[in-house]
C-alpha cells in the first residue's frame, strides 16, 4: 500500500480527484486530496494575495497534521509548482514525486516565466476580476456529464500564485516520475517538462488523455499510479524493476 498525496491544479480543488478514491482503494493504496486556500471549499478564505507560497504552506501543513511520511506527491498542472517546493522542503516525508501533466519549475521560474504567452491575456483578466484569474474552458474531450460537475465547482485563481517565482535553492532529490498527457492543443504548455524529464533520466509515461485524466479516464490514471507504486516499492527495496 502507498499513500499518494495530490497537489491539485489551478481553479480546481480536492473535489476534482473524486473518480480517482474508490479507483485507488481497490489497488490498495490511500489517496489524499487537500484543497489549497481560496479554492474548491475553502473558496470562502480567497484573497488577492494568496500566493505560490501559500499553497506550499497548506501542503506542508497537511503533511505535518496527519504526520504523513513515505508518500508518493503528485502534482497536476499548477500543482506541478506547488509539489516540487513542497518536496524539496519535506524530503524527509517525500519518497518520490510524480507530475501529471504539471508544471516542473526551476529556481526563479513562475507559471508565467515559463508561458510568457498567457502573461498578458491571464494579467487583464485578473485586473478585471479583483486579481483573480476566471476559470478556463476544461479540455474538449470532456463528457457532458463531467462538464456539468465540474464547471459550478472550479473557482478563480489568484494571480500571484502564477506570478510568484519557486524558490528553489536546491532540487528535489527523490526520484521523479512525469506522465505527459499526448492529447494537447498546438500551444501545447507541458511538452517542455515532458522533454526535460526524458533528458534528466526521470522515469517518463505518455497517455492517450488530455489534461485532466483524473476526470477523463481514471482507470487509465490509476493503473499508471499502481505500476509506479510498484516500481517505487522495489526500489526501495533494493530490487530492479523495468
Amino acid at each position: 500500500m502507498a499513500t499518494f498525496v495530490v497537489a491539485h491544479g489551478a481553479w480546481s480543488a480536492g473535489w476534482a480527484w473524486k473518480k480517482m478514491h474508490p479507483l485507488m482503494a481497490a489497488r490498495g493504496h490511500a489517496l489524499v486530496t487537500p484543497t489549497c486556500t481560496g479554492l474548491g471549499e475553502r473558496a470562502h478564505l480567497a484573497h488577492p494575495d494568496l500566493d505560490l507560497e501559500a499553497h506550499v504552506t497548506d501542503m506542508l501543513a497537511v503533511l505535518a497534521c496527519e504526520d504523513l511520511t513515505g508518500i508518493i506527491l503528485v502534482g497536476h498542472s499548477y500543482g506541478g509548482m506547488v509539489a516540487t517546493l513542497v518536496a524539496a522542503r519535506a524530503p524527509d516525508r517525500v519518497a518520490a514525486l510524480v507530475y501529471v501533466d504539471a508544471f516542473a519549475p526551476k529556481d526563479g521560474e513562475s507559471v508565467f516565466s515559463l508561458t510568457p504567452e498567457r502573461r498578458v491575456s491571464m494579467g487583464e483578466l485578473a485586473r478585471q476580476h479583483g486579481g483573480f484569474i476566471p476559470p478556463q474552458a476544461m479540455p474538449p474531450d470532456t463528457a457532458p456529464d463531467d462538464l456539468a460537475w465540474a464547471s459550478p465547482r472550479r473557482r478563480p485563481q489568484p494571480l500571484k500564485t502564477f506570478e510568484q517565482a519557486a524558490r528553489l535553492p536546491r532540487e528535489p532529490a527523490m526520484p521523479r516520475h512525469y506522465v505527459y498527457c499526448t492529447r494537447h492543443p498546438p500551444d501545447d504548455r507541458f511538452r517542455q517538462f515532458y522533454e526535460r524529464a526524458r533528458r534528466e533520466g526521470w522515469r517518463h509515461y505518455e497517455i492517450d488523455a488530455s489534461h485532466n485524466p483524473h476526470i477523463t479516464c481514471p482507470q487509465t490514471l490509476a493503473d499508471l499510479f499502481d505500476a509506479i507504486a510498484i516500481a517505487e516499492s522495489a526500489r526501495q527495496s533494493g530490487m530492479s524493476f523495468p
